[in-house]
């Protein structure tokens, strides 16, 4: 059963999507989900390297900005980031402030997104489920080098807070 947990990123969930301590969470995958066309829910799997919190109320999201979660993203401006991971499962529903922008020093076609919070669900378990909890978060391998050049692009993307204004 998820509880809100309010507007804004509580202090734990902003220092876990600082990127702080990137390196810890390589390898682990966030499903991200957008509304198409036909209304339909559409996933994709981000990475801590492809999300950044900037303060309690605002993430940078690099992805393709060719992609179907970037069309839809663009079109509706709305987007879900899910956290499922043993310690925590969080549901932090966004509002797309501007995007896509281009990444500099990329030739990949990345695109950068700045997203308003808009609320935070924490999913707790009922009593009558019994203790029932997550084991293992979803993990990707392999887990990409932190000096490969579309990880140097992204977080060099992601280093600061920008929109269009």
């Amino acid at each position: 059963m998820s509880r809100s947990l309010g507007t804004v990123l509580p202090a734990e969930l902003l220092a876990r999507l600082s990127q702080r301590e990137l390196e810890r969470r390589l390898g682990i995958a966030l499903p991200f989900v957008t509304v198409d066309h036909a209304a339909r829910p559409h996933v994709m799997l981000l990475s801590y390297v492809e999300i950044r919190a900037y303060s309690p109320s605002t993430l940078g999201l690099v992805i393709q900005a060719r992609s179907t979660t970037a069309r839809n993203l663009a079109a509706r401006r709305a987007g879900s980031l899910l956290i499922v991971e043993p310690d925590a499962v969080i549901y932090v529903k966004t509002r797309a402030l501007d995007g896509p922008l281009d990444v500099a020093g990329d030739e990949r076609g990345l695109g950068y997104f700045l997203l308003e919070v808009d609320e935070v669900l924490e999913d707790v378990p009922a009593e009558w489920e019994g203790g029932v909890r997550i084991t293992s978060a979803i993990e990707y391998r392999p887990v990409p080098a932190l000096d490969a050049p579309w990880v140097r692009a992204t977080l060099g993307a992601l280093a600061a807070p920008r929109a269009r204004v």
